[in-house]
């Protein structure tokens, strides 16, 4: 079996365990991939994150939130579409520090950042407003006020981590706009439907020489039907239920990324 083969088959895999947790939890499916993009083809730090957001231009979660949707979880275009115009913002900025800073050191920050969200996902008591049809949804108080910090952090998370900027972006929402966490994981797939990593992906290929689109193919591939597996599930599961799953996956996929380097 040729290199690219290898290659192309490391990346379905990956992307399918991406996609999974991108419909299970409405995140971009970078928590799951860095870390195995790091561990099965072996590439670095800087590599794997460049990867993994250039997997993320084509609109892969499209899947997952067409599934939502028929679940009659809403969500705010308005919303979505001042996250994003933020998002871009902040991803360039991250992007830029991200590939100044040493990949090991890259590494062991990953590693703590997701260590610490899931401290907060463990320790959060205060339950979402349930809405099962999402039909109160209203996020046009704060549109700006809110939109725009939170769509600023998630792109600064994303350039520097490779994430997509969901694991600030749910929360947030949640508190903020008193969204349910399906609906808040929604709000998050619809943002990664443009090519919203642009920016970074280009600051990573040119900084690292390029990146390894054999790998990223096949992630694409993986990923799209691992979303709308993932989004089936979710849909069908309570949303305190989800948070406390995302909790452990976090700690799983900081170990294993603090293990990588041993």
């Amino acid at each position: 079996m040729t290199v690219d083969a290898n290659h192309l088959l490391a990346g379905l895999g990956t992307g399918l365990c991406g996609g999974l947790l991108s419909g299970l939890f409405g995140v971009g499916g970078g928590l799951v991939m860095v870390p195995l993009l790091g561990l099965i083809p072996g590439l670095d730090q800087h590599r794997a994150q460049g990867a993994t957001l250039a997997a993320m231009l084509l609109p892969t979660g499209l899947p997952a939130v067409l599934e939502y949707r028929r679940r009659g979880i809403a969500s705010s275009v308005p919303l979505v579409g001042v996250l994003i115009l933020a998002f871009l913002f902040g991803i360039t900025g991250g992007s830029l520090v991200a590939n100044r800073i040493p990949s090991e050191v890259l590494r062991w920050g990953f590693s703590a950042f997701l260590l610490f969200l899931a401290l907060k996902g463990f320790l959060r008591r205060d339950p979402f407003i349930p809405d099962p049809g999402g039909t109160s949804l209203d996020a046009g108080a704060g549109l700006w006020t809110w939109g725009v910090p939170i769509g600023l952090l998630a792109g600064v998370v994303s350039g520097l981590t490779g994430l997509g900027g969901a694991v600030v972006v749910i929360p947030l929402l949640a508190s903020r706009f008193r969204m349910t966490q399906h609906e808040a994981q929604l709000t998050s797939l619809m943002m990664l439907l443009p090519p919203i990593g642009l920016p970074g992906v280009y600051i990573y290929a040119k900084a690292q020489g390029g990146l390894p689109w054999m790998v990223i193919g096949g992630v694409v591939l993986g990923f799209a039907a691992g979303a709308l597996a993932g989004a089936r599930v979710a849909t069908r599961l309570p949303g305190a239920r989800l948070r406390q799953a995302f909790s452990f996956v976090l700690v799983a996929m900081a170990l294993l990324v603090a293990l990588r380097g041993r």
